[in-house]
């Protein structure tokens, strides 16, 4: 009887730990940092160091998160698990040079049948031009891959490839190209480059589409961009965010309209690279369209984020933005009249070039960033 009263003491003295054990985080989790914002308890934790570049997330039907690698691979992740499930080599040639690569990767709102959607720099010649394509994800098996559309956006080098992708739920798909270092290219509507465009999720070109009748290329929504590697679409609202690198400065937070032409080279808030001299001839030009935020110095924004989730209340209706050159989160603030109202930086400790963002059925918040690093914010316990 002894013995039996032991045992049960043992037991007993086990089982707050085993309460503990059993309600951590699995597969590894490791919680690096508490945070605060807007009044709110936020816990970060890093869930995998060994991405190779990572570039676009999304989340599909299952709650899996795809990731793109630069360098051609795209990687399923069990965030239950925090492990990857498996690595997947894309059925074409991509050209990883310079800012080149596997770039974007997007799930369309509703889709449950694995169809992907992805941007990519596809080799040509000597350079590579970016490109829209699908494919179907069974299983573990990458299939059915479909260039839908391959852009008139030649560079002399391995520069502004661009590229994130956008849904409405109006059956439209948006996604932006830089101007490929070539600055001029941007007012030219008979070239993709510096340009958002939009197709229909068949492939076709929308009958609406500005220059659709003529005097430029079919597919362009609004041009004169420097190189857009945010995008995000409001449903709510119907409003379509851009954000995009600027020349030493002269990030720009833009709201897309039609047709809009939004200046670069003309109109910039940015610096030559080589001299304190003025990139464009002002920072306003009638008949053009002004950015609604401008980082002087820049940020170097690599993505954009709207949240909608119910984890983080105060933050609905949000924007986001990684930061590639100043190493932080960027949370921008935005009234109901589409207007940026305030900016806060997050994450800054980390020391993290934040590449990629995207929110998961809970409401969490995933980052990545280019050392290869995978975080997510949940509400802190």
């Amino acid at each position: 009887m002894k013995v039996a009263g032991a045992a049960r003491r043992r037991v007993a003295l086990l089982l707050p730990l085993l309460v503990l054990l059993s309600a951590a985080p699995c597969g590894g989790v490791e919680k690096v940092a508490t945070l605060s914002s807007a009044g709110m308890h936020i816990a970060v934790e890093l869930l995998h160091e060994s991405l190779a570049n990572p570039w676009g997330l999304a989340f599909d039907a299952q709650g899996r998160l795809l990731i793109s690698e630069k360098g051609g691979t795209l990687v399923i992740f069990d965030p239950a698990a925090a492990k990857v499930a498996a690595r997947l080599p894309l059925p074409v040639a991509v050209r990883d040079e310079g800012q080149g690569g596997l770039l974007d990767i997007a799930v369309a709102p509703g889709e449950n049948n694995g169809q992907l959607w992805l941007t990519y720099s596809k080799p040509q010649g000597e350079t590579a031009v970016t490109a829209l394509a699908r494919a179907r994800l069974a299983g573990d098996r990458l299939t059915d891959w479909q260039d839908v559309l391959v852009t008139r956006s030649p560079g002399e080098g391995d520069h502004h490839y661009g590229s994130r992708i956008a849904f409405d739920r109006q059956g439209f798909v948006y996604f932006s190209v830089g101007d490929r270092g070539r600055r001029e290219n941007a007012q030219d509507t008979g070239s993709h480059s510096g340009s958002i465009l939009r197709l229909a999720v068949d492939g076709s070109v929308p009958a609406d589409n500005p220059f659709a009748a003529g005097g430029g290329l079919a597919e362009i929504y609004s041009y004169g961009h420097r190189n857009p590697q945010g995008l995000v679409y409001d449903e709510d609202n119907r409003r379509l965010w851009s954000i995009e690198h600027g020349p030493r400065g002269g990030d720009e937070l833009n709201l897309i309209v039609k047709g809009g032409n939004y200046g670069w080279p003309v109109v910039s808030h940015g610096m030559e690279y080589w001299g304190p001299v003025a990139v464009g001839e002002a920072t306003h030009r009638e008949g053009m369209v002004d950015p609604l935020k401008v980082y002087i110095p820049s940020i170097a924004p690599g993505s954009l984020l709207l949240y909608r989730g119910a984890a983080f209340p105060r933050w609905q209706g949000d924007l986001f933005a990684g930061a590639l050159k100043l190493r932080h989160l960027n949370r921008i603030a935005v009234d109901g009249e589409g207007r940026p109202e305030g900016e806060e930086r997050l994450l800054g400790d980390l020391g993290e070039r934040v590449r990629a963002l995207a929110e998961s059925p809970e409401g969490w918040l995933y980052v990545a960033a280019d050392s290869g690093h995978l975080y997510r914010l949940r509400p802190a316990n």
